[in-house]
């Protein structure tokens, strides 16, 4: 059976700036995952912003708390920003979807990657983020943030760390920070934050060359 799936255009409002769209999503029914979540996660970070983040959807932690990557892949973030010399007070950071995804195990609540549908559906609220903020760059964290923001099917290993182009828009691809979570040898750990804070420093890079230019 398919499930209805309206999209959230007809809730975000026109022309809002970032604390009005916080306020806004919290009514959003533009898919089915509202009814599971605790409520939706917006974006964190001043607006403007030269650099911004997109990463999947909240995890566990950040569906409790309401605010994006405060988790362990966010700790993985952080370092990440830090190695790449990149301050995470100066970036903006949301994800594509702002419901969290999930299914129940006993009583964990289990991570599932949202679908295409889901995607599509929070694809507003994400043009009406990149509006208000007025990126640079945009840093799409692992293959659901690319689709999002690219509109299309992005191999990450075929394309991180190099400036792509979205209607206008320069855009770079690299890993999601629970890659690197998933990983079990300390020195493959190590290897996987310092190549995406090498992929964060050419965005960061990218992003001054846009003000100097």
């Amino acid at each position: 059976m398919d499930i209805e799936r309206p999209g959230a255009e007809q809730w975000v409002p026109s022309d809002a700036d970032v604390d009005r769209l916080r306020d806004a999503v919290q009514g959003c029914r533009g898919c089915e995952l509202w009814r599971g979540a605790t409520q939706a996660v917006f974006g964190d970070g001043d607006a403007p912003a030269r650099l911004m983040l997109v990463g999947e959807q909240p995890g566990d932690k950040e569906d409790l708390a309401g605010e994006p990557f405060v988790g362990p892949a966010g700790r993985i973030l952080s370092q990440a920003l830090e190695q790449a010399g990149v301050s995470r007070e100066s970036v903006y950071v949301t994800n594509a979807v702002k419901h969290f995804r999930f299914e129940m195990r006993g009583k964990r609540r289990i991570h599932q990657r949202p679908d295409a549908g889901n995607i599509q559906a929070c694809r507003p609220w994400l043009e009406a983020e990149f509006a208000a903020v007025q990126p640079a760059v945009v840093v799409c964290l692992g293959a659901t943030a690319g689709r999002a923001v690219l509109g299309r099917v992005v191999k990450v290993g075929a394309e991180r760390g190099r400036p792509l182009d979205s209607s206008g828009r320069i855009v770079v691809v690299t890993i999601h920070p629970s890659a690197v979570l998933r990983l079990r040898d300390s020195g493959q750990r190590s290897e996987a934050v310092a190549g995406l804070a090498a992929d964060l420093r050419v965005a960061a890079k990218l992003a001054r060359d846009v003000d100097t230019a």
